[in-house]
């Protein structure tokens, strides 16, 4: 039986959070709907941890939903007139242009075309959690392909290049910046570096059976999720595993956020009333689409830092914008529907798996 409300007319998102639980090997999930700024939907159950029942201020950890509070507050130095997209970064960090890099923008990055989707330098956890370390291996490493020609997912990359041009401009890093400008004024349950007293409300996450297992080590793909093996995937129950409040506790803005489905829709709620429609259009314009650099199309549409609607990942049209998480995590916010939403859970199941865009369609159906 679900735990907590929606509004008139959202029944068939609550009929089908339930439903979840039976169809999938759910075990704790929430789902969070703002509408028009409204929250029409709230919903949680199930088990946060053993012996742990969850609640509304449950957070888990969400992967590289991260990449949406760190595009939040790049579009907004945008808007402050502080940051061009398409200057070459270098003109906010002189030190990135070594190697070839001089020509590489921020929008570059956004769209995981800059050439940099992994470092050739292995780096210790703790040398990750220091940040200068992977500042400097950035300065130092050579792109894989000329940079805007073609495109990979910068998994971690994009969270330490656009972290680093967010502490160039404001003296502060992303996390901290995203809770100074946003978190802490709206009190959202969303950071990039979770607070050590609130650990206590981490949800505990459990590996699906049957999820597809990862390449090996050397594969690009490998490199590019684990930061060269330093980082362990799914690795859950290991020493700076990602039930391990001291990794979630570092700043790791690619892939590093923890929040709560509220807190996480709260962004994109934030996104729709802070962001311009002409910044929205701008964010929303394809950058990156089709094969990539190694070699297959997964699916997925680029914008300027978020996913755009797809078949890969669906959600109300061509003025949607989003971003997932490894195990099922997923957000967005819409400005046309005047939507923002969030669904969250421990369990994780396989890659674009179909909780979340279940929910979707249901919100859809809604909102008809």
């Amino acid at each position: 039986m679900n735990n907590g409300w929606v509004d008139e007319g959202f029944g068939g998102v609550a009929d089908v959070f339930a439903e979840n639980f039976s169809v999938f090997p759910e075990l704790g999930a929430a789902v969070t709907v703002f509408v028009d700024d409204r929250k029409v939907v709230e919903l949680w159950d199930g088990e946060a941890a053993p012996g742990r029942e969850w609640e509304s201020s449950t957070v888990v950890p969400v992967f590289s939903c991260a990449k949406g509070l760190v595009s939040l507050v790049v579009q907004l130095l945008v808007q402050d007139g502080l940051l061009d997209l398409d200057a070459p970064i270098g003109s906010y960090w002189p030190e990135f242009v070594a190697e070839g890099k001089d020509a590489i923008t921020s929008r570059m990055v956004l769209g995981h075309r800059a050439g940099i989707p992994v470092l050739d330098k292995t780096l210790s956890f703790e040398e990750i959690a220091a940040w200068t370390p992977v500042i400097s291996a950035i300065e130092e490493q050579k792109p894989l392909w000329e940079p805007g020609t073609s495109y990979e997912y910068h998994g971690h990359v994009f969270g330490f290049v656009l972290g680093e041009v967010i502490r160039r401009i404001t003296g502060q890093l992303p996390g901290a910046y995203f809770r100074s400008r946003v978190g802490d004024p709206l009190e959202l349950r969303a950071w990039i570096g979770l607070p050590s007293d609130e650990v206590g409300s981490l949800a505990r996450l459990v590996e699906a059976e049957g999820r597809p297992a990862m390449p090996g080590p050397e594969h690009l793909l490998t490199r590019i999720v684990t930061m060269n093996g330093a980082l362990v995937f799914p690795g859950l129950d290991v020493p700076h595993g990602w039930n391990d409040p001291e990794l979630l506790g570092i700043e790791l803005p690619g892939a590093g956020a923890v929040a709560s489905a509220t807190g996480l829709a709260g962004v994109y709620a934030a996104a729709l009333r802070m962001l311009s429609t002409e910044t929205i259009g701008d964010m929303v314009r394809e950058v990156s689409a089709g094969q990539g650099f190694l070699g297959f199309d997964a699916g997925a549409r680029w914008g300027s830092g978020v996913l755009l609607d797809s078949g890969f990942r669906p959600m109300l049209g061509t003025r949607s914008f989003g971003n997932d998480g490894a195990g099922g995590q997923f957000a967005f916010g819409d400005d046309e529907h005047g939507v923002a939403f969030a669904y969250v859970a421990n369990r994780m199941v396989g890659h674009g798996d179909a909780r979340a865009t279940r929910l979707v369609t249901a919100v859809r159906d809604s909102l008809n």
